[in-house]
């Protein structure tokens, strides 16, 4: 009978995170933070990501002798 009650709490909490995470609690007054806010310090470092190029060269750097 134990064993029934902890799975039953396992699921009820799993399908509670769940539905957390995904914002469903959020009339509830229950919403994780924004990805922006979660990891401010992710933004912070980034320096000029709007430079970033992505080129193809028709040579590859290792090639074999």
């Amino acid at each position: 009978m134990k064993l029934r009650l902890v799975l039953v709490a396992l699921l009820l909490a799993n399908a509670g995170y769940w539905l957390w995470s995904r914002g469903d609690l959020a009339g509830f007054g229950l919403a994780p933070a924004s990805l922006n806010e979660r990891e401010p310090q992710r933004f912070a470092r980034q320096v000029h990501p709007e430079w970033l190029q992505i080129r193809k060269d028709g040579k590859s750097s290792s090639a074999a002798p």
